[in-house]
């Protein structure tokens, strides 16, 4: 069976991006990518992990 997985987008800030991504990957997620913010000022982390269905 394959594996279903569940995303979430995440604003990182520039000065604690360390501290947020050890916290959300603690939770499970693995990170997929990161791109700059609408904005341009920030990033945006693209996650992943499994469903668990």
């Amino acid at each position: 069976m394959a594996t279903t997985w569940e995303y979430a987008t995440i604003p990182l800030l520039i000065h604690n991006t360390k501290a947020i991504l050890d916290q959300w990957g603690a939770d499970g997620w693995e990170l997929v990518q990161v791109v700059p913010g609408p904005d341009s000022a920030n990033l945006v982390a693209y996650l992943k992990r499994p469903s668990g269905e």
